[in-house]
C-alpha cells in the first residue's frame, strides 16, 4: 500500500481545505510530520484512517459523525476527506463525508445530510477515473479485502503508536495476549478451547445420564426379581458399573426361570384335581335337578285336582257366551234405536214448549204449514226494510252536511285570522334568516384566524419554556466549564507533583547489584524516598480521567445550550414579543367569538325551513278558503234532495210497520215465529221416524234370542261377555290345558322317575370339594403367572440394559477422548508440561516471530547490544505465559524488558513495532506496506542512538518504503529535510509541505 495524496476539508483542527502530496514527501524515504502540541499532527493520521475505514483509531473513536467537523470551518463548508492510494496494483480514490448539520435552504433552522462515500479507480488505459461504488458497506468490504487488515491491525501496523508498544514491552502476559489476539485474530483457537470444554461437559453429562438410566433399569430389575438380585454399590460414572449390573441381571434371570418351572408343575397337578371335582359336582347337580323336577310336578298335579270344578264352570260360561255372540248385533241395533228415539222425543218436547198454546197439539204437517205462512209474510217486508235503512242513511248524510258546514266556517275563521298576521310573520322569519347568514359569514372569517392564533400561543409557550431552559442550560454550562477548568488545574498540579517526585518511583524499583534504569550504576548509596503526599501514576491517571470527563461534560453542556438557544430563537420568531398571557386572552376571546358566531349560524337552516313552511301554509290556507266556498254552494242543493227523499220513505214505512215500533222489529217478530214453527215441525217428524225404527228393532231382537236358545232377550244379554272378560276367561282355560300337559309330560319322563327312586343328592359336599380345588388352582395359576411376568420383565429389562451398555460404550470412548483433548488445550493435562493453553501456545509462536523480526532492527539500533527473545517460563499458578525478555550482550544476561531505560525502551518498542508490522503484513497475505508512520517518542534518545534509529528507519527504503515520523523534536527538523509542518492559529491549523530538496 502506498499513499499518494490526501485532501482534508473542515476536518478536526483544519478549517479550510488542506492538501498533502505523499509522493513528494516519500521521494526521500524519510519525512517528518511536526508541529506544536495540539496543532493537529495526529489528526492527519486520523484522516488517513477515516478515509480507509470510516472511523478514527482507538481511543478517538468517540469522535465520530458531526464531531469530526472542524469548529473553525464556515457553516456552508462540508467536512470531507479524500485519499488517493495504490493497493494491490490498483490506484484508488476514496472520498468520505460524515453526517453534516447544515442550514436549511428555505426557512430557518438546520437539517442533517446523511454521510456520503465514493470509491473511484484510475483507468490507465483510458486515462480517466471511473466510479466503482457509493455504498458504505461495499466500499468497507472492498478496502478491508484489498488491505487484508482490520482497522485495529492497520492502526497497529501502519500508524505505529509508540506509547502502546512501550506498554506492550512492559505489560504482563495477559495484556500481551489481548493485543496479539486482536492483531492475529486467534479467537478461533480460544473458541476451539471453549468448544472442547463444552463438548467435554456434554459428553460427561451424557455418560452420567446413561449410567443413571442403567442403574434405574437395575433398580427396576431388583423390584421385579424381589430378593433374588443384589445390586452393586456403584455410582454413575464409576468403572465396572455396566459389568456388575449385567452380572446381577443374569443371576436374577436364572433364578426366575427355575421358579417358573416349579410353578408349571404345581399348576398341572392342580388342574387334574379340578377336572375330577368338576365331574363329581356336575353329576350331583344333575341328580338334584331331576329329583326336584319330579317333586315339583307332583305338587302341580295336586293343585290341578283342587281346581277341577272351577275349570268345568268356566267351560260352561264360555259356551253360553259363544251362543250370545249371535244375538249381540240385534241387541246393539235395539239399544241404538232406543237411544235415538229418546233424544228425538226430548227435542220435540222442548220445541213444542216454545209455541203458542193454539199450536201446542198440532201435528208435524200443521206446524210446517204455519211456518210457511210466517215466511211469506216476512218476505213481504224486504222492501220496507230497505226503505228504513235508506232513511237512516239520509239522516246521517244530513248530519254530515251540518258537520262539514261547521268545519268550513271554523276553517274560514282561522284562515282569515292567520292571513291577517302574515306580513308580520314573514318579516320576523326573514329577519331570523338574515341574522343567521350574517353569523355564518362571521364564523367563517373567525375560523381563518383561529389556527394562526393557536400557533402563536403555542410558540409563545415554547418561547417561555425555552427561555427558562436557556437560563438553566447557561448555568449548567458555566458550572461545567468551571468544573472542567478546576479538573484541568488539579490534573496539571498532580502531574507536576509526580514529575517532581518521579525519582522516588524509580528508586522504589532499585535492587543492589542491578543497574539503574537511568544511570546504569549497580550501587545505590542514596536512593530518593517518597515524601508524604506523594503522587503516583494511578493518582495522576485518575485526575486525567476526571479532567477528560469534566471536559466532555462541558462540551455536552455547551452543545445543549446552543440547541436550546436555537430553539428559543425559532419560537421567538414565530411568537414575536407579545406576552403569552395576552396571546392566551386574545385566543380565548377569539374562541368565544367563534363559538357565538357558530351558535348563531347553526340556526340558519332551521330559520330557512320555517320561512318556507310558513309560505306553504299561507298558500294552503288561501286554497282552503276557495274550496270551502265551493262546498257551501253544493250543500244547498244536497239538502233539498235529501228532504224530498225522506218524506217519501216515511210514508212507505208507516204502512209496513203496523203495530210494531219499526219495520225491523216487525221483521224480527216474523223471523222468530217462523224459526220456532220450523224447528217444532222438524222435531215432530224425527220423533215419529225414531218410534217406528225402535219397534222394528224389538221384533228382530226377540227373534234372534229365540233362535240362539235363550228364553228372553234379557237372558241373551246377561250371557254376553265384553272383550276383557272374554280374553281373561280364555286365558284361564288355556293355562289349565298347558299346565295339565306339562305335568303329565314330566311325570312320564323315564330319567326323572328313575332319579326319584334314588337316595337324595349330596350337592353341598360336592360344591365344597370343587370350591377347595378351585382355590388351590387359582393360587397355583397366580404363582405361575407371577413367575412368568417376572421372567418376561427381567428379560425385557436385561435386553434394555444390554442395549444401553452397547450404546454407552462409544459415548464413553468419545468422552475419554474429548476430555483428554480439552485438558490438553486448557493446560490442565499432565501431558501439557508447561500448562499452556492452546491460544497462548499460538500467540507464543507469533510472539517468537515478532521477537525475531524485531531483533534484526534492535541490534542495529543498540549497536549489537540487545536482543529480544520470547520466554515461556511458567508464571502464576504454574502456567507458561507470554514472557518477553531482552538479552544484554554486554553482560550475557537475560532480563525483563521493564528494566530498560527510557531511551532504550523507545528504540526497543520501535523495533518491536516494526517487527510486528512485518509479521502482521505476512499474516494478512503479504500485502506490501510502502508507507508507515511512527508517532512520537524520539525525544528520549541521545544523539548517537538517534542516528542509529534513523539509520534503521532509512534502511527501510531498501524495500522502497517511505516512513513518516511524527514528532515535535527540534533536532529532527535538522536531520530530516522532507517535512510536513502543522501550523496552528486562531482560525484553525494549516499544513506546510517541504520536499527533500
Amino acid at each position: 500500500m502506498r499513499l499518494h495524496r490526501l485532501v482534508i476539508t473542515a476536518f478536526g483542527p483544519f478549517g479550510a481545505a488542506q492538501s498533502v502530496d505523499f509522493d513528494e514527501l516519500s521521494a526521500a524515504g524519510l519525512f517528518l510530520l511536526h508541529g506544536p502540541t495540539g496543532a493537529g499532527k495526529t489528526s492527519v493520521l486520523d484522516a488517513v484512517c477515516y478515509a480507509l475505514y470510516g472511523s478514527v483509531p482507538g481511543a478517538r473513536q468517540s469522535g465520530q459523525g458531526m464531531t469530526l467537523r472542524s469548529d473553525h470551518a464556515p457553516v456552508s463548508t462540508r467536512t470531507e476527506v479524500r485519499l488517493e492510494l495504490t493497493v494491490a496494483g490498483r490506484r484508488l480514490e476514496i472520498t468520505r463525508q460524515p453526517p453534516w448539520e447544515r442550514p436549511k435552504l428555505r426557512g430557518k433552522g438546520t437539517t442533517v445530510d446523511k454521510a456520503q462515500t465514493w470509491l473511484r479507480e484510475y483507468d490507465a488505459t483510458a486515462g480517466a477515473w471511473k466510479d466503482l461504488s457509493r455504498s458504505h458497506q461495499e466500499i468497507g468490504e472492498e478496502i478491508t479485502q484489498l488491505l487484508g487488515m482490520s482497522r485495529e491491525q492497520f492502526c497497529q501496523v501502519v500508524l505505529l503508536p509508540q506509547g502502546d508498544f512501550a506498554r506492550f514491552l512492559r505489560a504482563d502476559a495477559e495484556a500481551r495476549g489481548k493485543l496479539l489476539g486482536r492483531l492475529f485474530d486467534t479467537r478461533r483457537f480460544a473458541e476451539a478451547e471453549k468448544r472442547l470444554a463444552e463438548r467435554r461437559r456434554t459428553t460427561e453429562a451424557q455418560v452420567r445420564e446413561g449410567d443413571a438410566a442403567l442403574l434405574a433399569d437395575a433398580h427396576r430389575m431388583q423390584q421385579a426379581a424381589g430378593d433374588a438380585m443384589v445390586l452393586p454399590e456403584l455410582a454413575p460414572g464409576e468403572p465396572g458399573l455396566a459389568e456388575a449390573v449385567l452380572g446381577a441381571a443374569a443371576v436374577a434371570r436364572s433364578t426366575a426361570r427355575e421358579l417358573l418351572t416349579i410353578a408349571d408343575c404345581r399348576l398341572a397337578a392342580t388342574e387334574s384335581a379340578q377336572a375330577a371335582a368338576e365331574r363329581e359336582l356336575a353329576e350331583a347337580r344333575e341328580l338334584d335337578r331331576l329329583q326336584r323336577r319330579f317333586a315339583e310336578a307332583r305338587e302341580r298335579a295336586g293343585r290341578l285336582a283342587q281346581r277341577a270344578d272351577a275349570h268345568r264352570a268356566a267351560q260352561h260360561r264360555m259356551e253360553r257366551a259363544r251362543k250370545a255372540e249371535a244375538v249381540a248385533p240385534a241387541l246393539e241395533l235395539r239399544d241404538a234405536a232406543d237411544t235415538e228415539h229418546r233424544r228425538a222425543a226430548a227435542l220435540e218436547a222442548r220445541a213444542r214448549d216454545l209455541l203458542p198454546d193454539a199450536l201446542a197439539d198440532a201435528g208435524a204437517a200443521g206446524l210446517a204449514a204455519a211456518a210457511r205462512r210466517a215466511a211469506e209474510e216476512l218476505g213481504g217486508l224486504a222492501s220496507a226494510r230497505r226503505a228504513e235503512r235508506r232513511l237512516a242513511e239520509l239522516v246521517e248524510e244530513r248530519a254530515g252536511l251540518d258537520r262539514q258546514e261547521r268545519a268550513d266556517q271554523d276553517a274560514l275563521l282561522e284562515a282569515d285570522t292567520w292571513l291577517a298576521d302574515w306580513e308580520a310573520t314573514r318579516t320576523r322569519l326573514q329577519a331570523r334568516v338574515d341574522s343567521a347568514q350574517e353569523a355564518a359569514t362571521r364564523a367563517e372569517q373567525l375560523a381563518g384566524q383561529r389556527d394562526p392564533a393557536q400557533r402563536r400561543l403555542s410558540a409563545a409557550r415554547q418561547r417561555d419554556r425555552f427561555a427558562m431552559d436557556t437560563q438553566e442550560a447557561q448555568r449548567q454550562a458555566v458550572a461545567a466549564a468551571e468544573r472542567a477548568v478546576g479538573a484541568r488545574v488539579h490534573w496539571l498540579d498532580l502531574k507536576e507533583q509526580r514529575l517532581n517526585g518521579i525519582a522516588a518511583e524509580l528508586a522504589a524499583n532499585l535492587t543492589d547489584g542491578a543497574p539503574c534504569a537511568v544511570c546504569g550504576a549497580t550501587e545505590h548509596p542514596a536512593p530518593a524516598r517518597k515524601i508524604a503526599g506523594h503522587v503516583d501514576r494511578a493518582a495522576e491517571e485518575r485526575a486525567l480521567a476526571a479532567h477528560q470527563d469534566a471536559d466532555e461534560r462541558r462540551a455536552e453542556a455547551e452543545r445543549h445550550l446552543a440547541a436550546v438557544r436555537e430553539a428559543l430563537s425559532a419560537a421567538t420568531a414565530e411568537a414575536g414579543e407579545t406576552p403569552t398571557a395576552r396571546l392566551a386572552e386574545e385566543a380565548e376571546e377569539l374562541e368565544r367569538s367563534y363559538a357565538r358566531a357558530r351558535s348563531g349560524a347553526s340556526g340558519l337552516h332551521a330559520a330557512q325551513e320555517e320561512l318556507r313552511r310558513a309560505e306553504q301554509e299561507r298558500e294552503r290556507r288561501i286554497a282552503a278558503q276557495q274550496q270551502a266556498a265551493v262546498r257551501a254552494a253544493s250543500r244547498v242543493g244536497n239538502r233539498e234532495r235529501l228532504e224530498r227523499e225522506r218524506v217519501a220513505l216515511e210514508e212507505e214505512l208507516t204502512r209496513a210497520r203496523g203495530t210494531a215500533d219499526s219495520v225491523a222489529a216487525r221483521a224480527a217478530q216474523l223471523e222468530h215465529r217462523a224459526a220456532l214453527l220450523t224447528e217444532a215441525a222438524d222435531a215432530a217428524r224425527v220423533a215419529e221416524d225414531t218410534a217406528q225404527r225402535l219397534k222394528a228393532a224389538d221384533a228382530r231382537l226377540a227373534d234372534a234370542a229365540f233362535r240362539a236358545g235363550f228364553d228372553t232377550p234379557r237372558d241373551a244379554a246377561a250371557a254376553l261377555l265384553d272383550d276383557a272378560a272374554h280374553r281373561e276367561l280364555q286365558r284361564r282355560l288355556d293355562a289349565w290345558d298347558v299346565e295339565e300337559s306339562a305335568v303329565r309330560a314330566v311325570l312320564t319322563e323315564a330319567d326323572t322317575a328313575a332319579a326319584a327312586q334314588r337316595p337324595p343328592a349330596d350337592l353341598a359336599t360336592a360344591e365344597h370339594t370343587a370350591a377347595d380345588v378351585g382355590r388351590r388352582l387359582r393360587d397355583a395359576s397366580s404363582v405361575r403367572d407371577a413367575a412368568a411376568r417376572r421372567c418376561a420383565e427381567l428379560d425385557r429389562l436385561s435386553a434394555h440394559a444390554t442395549t444401553a451398555v452397547r450404546r454407552l460404550a462409544p459415548l464413553r470412548e468419545e468422552h475419554d477422548r474429548v476430555a483428554r483433548l480439552a485438558s490438553l488445550t486448557a493446560g490442565t493435562s499432565a501431558d501439557n508440561e508447561r500448562k499452556m493453553r492452546l491460544e497462548s501456545y499460538v500467540l507464543a509462536a507469533r510472539l517468537e516471530q515478532v521477537a525475531a523480526a524485531a531483533t534484526a532492527r534492535l541490534q542495529r539500533m543498540s549497536s549489537g547490544r540487545y536482543t529480544l527473545v520470547h520466554s515461556d517460563d511458567r508464571t502464576g499458578r504454574g502456567r507458561s505465559g507470554l514472557g518477553l525478555h531482552v538479552v544484554d550482550a554486554w553482560t550475557g544476561r537475560e532480563r525483563d524488558t521493564a528494566t530498560l531505560s527510557g531511551g532504550e525502551t523507545f528504540f526497543a518498542s520501535l523495533a518491536l513495532a516494526l517487527g510486528l508490522a512485518d509479521v502482521v503484513t505476512d499474516e494478512a497475505g503479504g500485502v506490501r506496506l510502502d508507507t508507515l508512520f511512527i508517532d512520537e517518542g524520539f525525544g528520549s534518545l541521545d544523539d548517537q542512538t538517534l542516528d542509529e534509529v534513523l539509520d534503521v528507519l532509512d534502511s527501510l527504503r531498501e524495500r522502497d518504503r517511505s516512513v513518516g515520523i511524527v514528532s515535535h523534536v527540534a533536532d529532527l527538523r535538522r536531520r530530516i529535510h522532507a517535512q510536513l509542518e502543522v501550523v496552528k492559529g486562531r482560525t484553525g491549523s494549516v499544513l506546510r509541505q517541504r520536499g527533500a530538496g
